[in-house]
């Protein structure tokens, strides 16, 4: 019998990472019914962190927060989850992410609900704080966040912030730059950001409350600066598909696995640094375990056994079509293919 874990990341606006995870377990099992295969979707801390969680901790629970502060300003519902140990998940994405936004406004998308999602946690009587921060609409510094939070420190277990960039505050490499374009900031716009971000890196030092962070520091440029403001805060930002890998029992299954099987919607140069599948295939080299990847696209070569939804499917608007029917079919040549 062979043992094999499905672990994919969400295809992102196609299908999220359980049900990727589930329809490849399917295919998988079409062909190889005898065989052991766990599903166990990922993340990197953008969008669906609090699934990915939710799904490997059986007894955790939603916590609804009611009115929080959209990125657009607008109120919306929250939420949160609640491990069994007392940590409290957040997800960034879902409460202030870019495709809420009915407009792209990049001085005007706030951060501001994240920390209202956070003090509630808090209040909540969180142990400790696990926090997502990509996909974020804002390029604010994080300062809102802070204002949320007003004198509230972190929970004695800490804070772990998860971000799949290492982008500094400042400079070409950093949050106005790079990430202010696609938050609809023009040229013109991302040195009025710069200047602004500049600026509360200087104001934050003398905040009751912050500790010295490095403006210059990795992930200090997530989500538009929001992780420059966590340090300040004293947390810790962490490599987010490493850590979900770990708190998903992902990390701990590998080594007793004869095949791991990831997956995105689009595999690229840029899938080796700090993304899902990266990191599975990272893992399954120090564990040599066999890895094969299902993406709906391939760009780049994963150095293994790969296949391409748009190639089965015949085109990408196909694959697009019915993700899960063709994600199926991958998981039935891939189980035919090993077999």
């Amino acid at each position: 019998m062979t043992k094999v874990i499905v672990a994919p990341d969400s295809f992102k606006g196609s299908i999220d990472a359980a049900a990727a995870a589930q329809a490849i377990r399917d295919g998988w099992l079409d062909e190889c019914g005898d065989d052991s295969v766990r599903v166990l979707p990922q993340a990197d801390g953008g969008e669906g962190t609090l699934d990915a969680l939710e799904a490997a901790h059986p007894g955790s629970e939603r916590v609804t927060v009611g009115r929080v502060t959209g990125p657009d300003g607008r109120a919306i519902a929250g939420e949160w989850l609640r491990l069994t140990d007392g940590t409290a998940v957040i997800e960034m994405a879902v409460v202030s992410g870019l495709p809420m936004m009915e407009r792209l406004d990049a001085f005007g998308a706030t951060s501001r609900g994240l920390g209202e999602i956070m003090a509630h946690a808090i209040d909540a009587g969180a142990q400790k704080l696990v926090i997502g921060i990509g996909g974020s609409a804002s390029t604010d510094g994080g300062a809102p966040v802070l204002d949320a939070l007003g004198s509230r420190r972190p929970p004695a277990g800490g804070v772990k912030v998860l971000s799949d960039v290492t982008n500094p505050l400042l400079g070409p490499n950093g949050a106005a730059a790079v990430f202010g374009p696609q938050k609809g900031a023009s040229e013109a716009g991302i040195i009025v950001l710069e200047d602004r971000l500049r600026a509360w890196a200087g104001e934050i030092r003398s905040r009751p409350g912050t500790v010295h962070a490095d403006p210059d520091a990795p992930g200090a440029g997530a989500a538009g600066g929001v992780g420059f403001a966590m340090l300040a805060w004293g947390a810790t930002l962490e490599p987010g598909s490493a850590v979900i890998a770990d708190l998903t029992g992902l990390s701990d299954a590998v080594p007793d696995t004869d095949i791991i099987i990831t997956g995105e919607g689009r595999f690229d140069a840029q899938s080796r640094g700090g993304k899902v599948v990266g990191h599975a295939l990272q893992l399954a080299k120090q564990h040599d375990t066999r890895c094969i990847v299902i993406a709906g696209v391939l760009d780049a070569d994963p150095g293994c056994s790969a296949y391409s939804l748009s190639e089965i499917a015949g085109s990408s608007a196909s694959a697009l079509e019915d993700p899960a029917r063709w994600l199926r079919a991958a998981g039935r040549r891939a189980a035919r293919d090993c077999s």
